[in-house]
């Protein structure tokens, strides 16, 4: 009676342990594939609404990363919308958008994640554009109206919300300001 007892706490203690390992294995899996949409979703979204702020892109898009709140408070995006934005006067061709995912958090069965990142734009391919020349003149001076202004790096937290079986982000708040 002694050996069964002692072979079923075996299997018993072996089951367990095979559990664990499962679960953390299932654990594990959907931590890393929440980040992974987490870090798209952020990496494109911020990038698209540089995007909208610099370019004049279809603000339509930004609700496929964005809560719709989020969009309607948004200063830089309203500025821009409104025609009110530093790089509305220059024509620009292109950016180099980088974000780092620097923290993230979520657990696998949350529907609310945080995030922290940096977004840098280290080179914006643009030009003055010469129906607006006085203007950036009087705005920036003599020297430095040719180039659009440059973009302000920053650290950020981000909270990011589950709606329909996709990461959208609910909103965005500047940590820390950078210097280039």
């Amino acid at each position: 009676m002694t050996k069964l007892r002692h072979f079923v706490w075996y299997l018993a203690s072996r089951l367990f342990i095979l559990l664990a390992l499962l679960g953390f294995a299932v654990v594990t899996f959907y931590y890393a594939m929440n980040a992974t949409n987490i870090s798209v979703i952020l990496k494109d979204g911020m990038a698209l609404r540089a995007q909208v702020i610099m370019m004049d892109e279809d603000e339509a898009e930004l609700t496929k990363y964005f809560q719709t709140n989020y969009l309607q408070r948004d200063e830089n995006l309203l500025q821009a919308l409104e025609g009110e934005s530093p790089y509305t006067i220059y024509l620009i061709r292109g950016i180099d958008h980088r974000l780092q995912l620097t923290w993230m958090w979520c657990w696998p069965w949350d529907t609310t994640a945080k995030a922290e990142f940096i977004e840098r734009i280290p080179r914006i391919d643009g030009r003055i554009n010469r129906l607006y020349e006085e203007t950036a003149i009087s705005l920036y001076g003599e020297n430095n109206y040719e180039s659009p202004p440059r973009w302000q790096s920053a650290r950020y937290t981000a909270t990011l919300v589950k709606e329909n079986d996709q990461w959208k982000i609910r909103s965005i708040q500047v940590k820390e300001l950078l210097e280039d």
